[in-house]
């Protein structure tokens, strides 16, 4: 089997399976197995046979992607920011809605700073944050011990030595005042978990996705909280559902912050919500 004809065996397979991008599936997991680019596939891809061990390891990411295995879980890292993070089944894949939040982020946090990522998972905001900033003081806070391995192998395979990593329900056991607070919290309504796509729904762990029954849950808690440890005139940032910029904007304003901004992203939805403590 040369290289053209895995593409095409692949592609068939994953649309059979009803993968939405099974084309460009079938071509990602091919250069993941050979670690050829796309260049080499298109122009060498008829006269280069796949060795044998080779083409094992690509019927079988094939087939797990035929399961609605995530890509990213198969490959086992995402692009984000322009930068590669190591993923597992125990964070939320890194996501292209995210990367709006980190943009507006850097926008308004000056080098120096001292920032809090709450539910930091794989630690894509925070690292993405400190990378493209200077002699930021960072802090990752997580309810999962696993994903907060990862978070710290991320933060060593990206070169960066200043982040700290804390476990910890929400500000459980975080201290101290941060001059900017940035949060993607589980914002998915109770009852729409069912209606996920398998490949969300079955893969990704559930806890990063529940946000309540109306979605708000952590919004309010982070609301209360985030008072006692955001310095004055500090910043709150999080991420919403496409729907949801509103009432978070509701949330914030009852609990006295100020500033309060609902950011539509680049397809019109809204995104983030930004806020300054009074």
């Amino acid at each position: 089997m040369n290289y053209s004809e895995a593409i095409c065996y692949g592609d068939s397979e994953l649309s059979e399976a009803g993968i939405g991008d099974h084309r460009i599936d079938s071509g990602l997991l091919l250069m993941f197995v050979t670690g050829r680019d796309r260049t080499f596939l298109l122009t060498d891809g008829k006269e280069t046979e796949l060795g044998s061990s080779e083409e094992k390891r690509y019927r079988e990411a094939i087939e797990m992607r035929k399961r609605h295995v995530p890509l990213q879980l198969i490959t086992g890292y995402t692009d984000f920011m322009g930068l590669s993070f190591a993923v597992s089944e125990n964070v939320l894949i890194p996501r292209i809605d995210t990367e709006f939040l980190v943009e507006e982020a850097l926008k308004i946090i000056p080098d120096g700073s001292e920032i809090l990522d709450m539910c930091t998972g794989s630690g894509c905001i925070l690292l993405s944050v400190m990378k493209y900033k200077n002699d930021i003081r960072g802090t990752g806070a997580d309810i999962s011990g696993p994903a907060l391995e990862l978070a710290g192998k991320n933060a060593a395979a990206l070169g960066i030595a200043g982040a700290e990593f804390i476990k910890s329900d929400l500000f459980e056991n975080i201290s101290g005042v941060f001059d900017h607070i940035l949060c993607n919290p589980p914002y998915i309504k109770s009852k729409e978990i069912k209606g996920l796509m398998e490949e969300v729904r079955l893969y990704e762990p559930l806890s990063a996705l529940d946000g309540g029954e109306d979605g708000l849950f952590f919004y309010r808690r982070m609301a209360e909280e985030a008072k006692s440890h955001l310095a004055g005139g500090g910043s709150l940032i999080f991420e919403t559902g496409h729907d949801e910029g509103e009432a978070v904007r509701t949330i914030l304003k009852e609990a006295g912050y100020r500033y309060i901004e609902v950011l539509r992203d680049y397809s019109g939805n809204e995104r983030v919500v930004k806020c300054l403590k009074s």
